[in-house]
């Protein structure tokens, strides 16, 4: 049963809520302010200086939630959670490093495109060398049955997760827009992985779900302070470890061909940038006005918030049909 689980939602939401009114001070009073691309929409000049950095706020409140409940339970994570967030803050620590860059030489731009992308295809291939010994299957959404890929099952997890990364880093365009697509799928993964753990018959593996309601309570903790109108920004410190969280538990309960229904609006997000770069580079138009598609809408006149509604209750479904392609659990 997941009710005696969603105890674990509360102190993330409240360690996250609460470090907001001592973190965002403290990175105003640092300068950590957020830098606007000059392409970018005009409506989004007046958020110019809003601090950002602020995925420190729930990746703390992440760890210090857990370990919290180690000490109480008297009990170790799992290695299965220990890789989630290994890859959690290694993704973490690549935005970090951008961010950092981003502040100190002034610019929207922090890491080089090639940095950033070796940094991520690094940790990603280091996390797919701990799960070698596992064998190569990975489950069939909607049939219970398995699908071995051989030599290509490393290929395709190292996709998705840096996949994931770059998805969750477009998608942190708008007000609250990242953080509550993210707490949709982890919700989603919180009722996936308490299945995961029956049908393996390893009990223990319920930690994943305890880590995902965790996580999922420490973003909402974030979203009192990132909806609209934002006081803080997650920056790609927050958006990166929130890619590298998501696809870690896809690779740990074996649902890589179920993260593109829970990771949706990443998804959209991503192919309409690839769309957009093939149509410009080979025919020389655009498809969107602008990319991500978030900004195509708000170029054709849709406020802020309605995108956020929308995009939220795509989340929303995607994470829903995710968890019945996985109801045979």
């Amino acid at each position: 049963m997941l009710k005696p689980l969603m105890v674990h939602l509360l102190p993330g939401f409240i360690l996250s809520a609460l470090s907001g009114y001592l973190l965002i001070p403290k990175l105003r009073e640092l300068k950590i302010g957020q830098h606007i691309r000059e392409e970018g929409p005009q409506t989004h000049k007046k958020k110019a200086g809003t601090p950002t950095m602020g995925g420190l706020m729930f990746i703390s409140a992440i760890l210090l939630s857990r370990a919290g409940f180690f000490l109480l339970d008297r009990s170790r994570p799992t290695r299965e959670e220990v890789l989630i967030l290994g890859l959690m803050l290694a993704y973490g620590l690549i935005g970090f490093i951008d961010d950092y860059r981003q502040i100190r030489l002034g610019r929207s731009l922090g890491l080089r495109a090639r940095e950033k992308m070796a940094l991520q295809v690094l940790f990603a291939a280091l996390f797919m060398y701990f799960f070698a010994d596992r064998g190569s299957a990975v489950v069939l959404p909607f049939s219970g049955s398995n699908l071995d890929l051989g030599i290509l099952y490393p290929v395709l997890g190292m996709v998705l997760i840096v996949g994931t990364g770059n998805g969750m880093n477009f998608t942190d365009g708008l007000d609250g827009l990242a953080a509550g697509v993210a707490t949709f799928g982890l919700g989603a993964y919180a009722f996936i992985a308490h299945g995961y753990a029956r049908a393996v018959g390893r009990p223990e593996l319920a930690g994943l779900a305890a880590l995902a309601l965790v996580s999922a309570g420490a973003l909402l903790g974030f979203l009192v302070h990132n909806y609209n109108p934002a006081k803080v920004f997650m920056g790609d410190t927050g958006a990166l470890a929130l890619g590298g969280l998501l696809s870690g538990y896809a690779i740990a309960t074996r649902t890589e061909l179920v993260l593109p229904l829970i990771a949706l609006v990443q998804l959209v997000e991503v192919i309409s940038v690839m769309l957009q770069v093939f149509s410009f580079q080979l025919f020389g138009k655009r498809i969107f006005k602008m990319t991500p598609i978030h900004h195509h809408f708000e170029l054709i006149g849709w406020s802020e918030k309605r995108i956020v509604y929308l995009f939220w209750f795509v989340a929303f479904a995607g994470a829903i049909l995710g968890m019945v392609s996985m109801a045979y659990v």
